[in-house]
């Protein structure tokens, strides 16, 4: 086996030498100061984000329940009236999905849907200010583009290797099989953990800003966590187990409460009487 670590050794290597090199002259910073690694334009993001928001529009239906919308209208419009960069210049679309997951996204280009499910775990408007800030802030952080661009070099360096190795090597599947799951576990599931950590953190500060109790953050994951059902363990998961995403805004909260604070209004959204209890399939 001293063989085989030899040549994983060798080609590692090269591999983190190409990352490297691509790293240097493609690094952007993230608004927490964080190095990233963002390869496409933001015009290219803004297209495909634009195109699979109408792909989930014509597959998914869509809620038209007035109180339903108002009230994620209600929630939504403070938020991004914070949001200084990557704003879309024909303001944000929203769209509520009839969808019984608890479920939130954002899409470069200035796309957020909501799913009717999500209405039941994020009980107050804070709660829910929680997980759209915190998708807004993937989109601020450009989480998507450098998400494509890891996964880009990642494929192009694992290509690399798999043409010099040749298939013909009676071990080249071993390798190459040896390769793709560092790859998987050591560069790509970390950085997902680290932009969900991070777009947590920015969109406490979004809601906090715009007049929604952050606090509340804090009990919206511990709803998560009754809800959700057993997790994966935490290093072979996208997102970071519910115990470390509490106690990581719970240190956070101090912080920006006094945005929370000093926010010149609070936001009166009433949840609708329907939302949260109303089965999709009654509708």
């Amino acid at each position: 086996m001293i063989w085989l670590l030899t040549w994983l050794l060798t080609w590692l290597r090269r591999f983190v030498f190409v990352m490297a090199v691509v790293a240097t002259t493609s690094c952007s910073t993230s608004p927490r100061g964080r190095k990233q690694l963002v390869l496409l334009p933001e015009g290219q993001m803004s297209s495909m984000g634009a195109q699979a928001f109408d792909d989930m529009k014509s597959k998914v239906p869509v809620e038209k329940d007035p109180s339903v919308n108002s009230y994620v209208q209600c929630v939504t419009k403070p938020i991004t009236a914070h949001v200084t960069t990557m704003a879309p210049k024909d303001g944000w679309e929203v769209v509520v999905f009839r969808d019984e997951s608890a479920n939130a996204f954002a899409l470069p280009g200035g796309k957020i849907g909501v799913h009717t499910g999500l209405l039941a775990v994020a009980k107050t408007p804070s709660q829910l200010a929680a997980v759209i800030g915190h998708e807004i802030g993937h989109v601020i952080a450009r989480h998507g583009n450098e998400r494509v661009s890891e996964t880009v070099v990642a494929q192009i360096g694992l290509a690399g290797v798999g043409a010099a190795l040749n298939d013909k090597n009676p071990n080249y599947r071993l390798i190459m099989g040896a390769l793709g799951m560092g790859a998987q576990f050591g560069l790509l599931l970390p950085h997902s953990r680290t932009q969900e950590s991070e777009a947590d953190l920015i969109g406490l500060e979004l809601m906090a800003k715009a007049g929604f109790d952050p606090s509340e953050s804090v009990t919206l994951w511990q709803n998560m966590s009754r809800s959700g059902g057993g997790q994966p363990p935490e290093f072979l998961s996208t997102h970071p187990a519910h115990g470390t995403r509490i106690a990581n805004l719970q240190r956070t909260v101090p912080q920006v409460q006094p945005l929370y604070e000093a926010a010149p209004s609070k936001p009166r959204c009433s949840p609708p009487a329907t939302g949260p209890h109303h089965k999709l399939s009654d509708r």
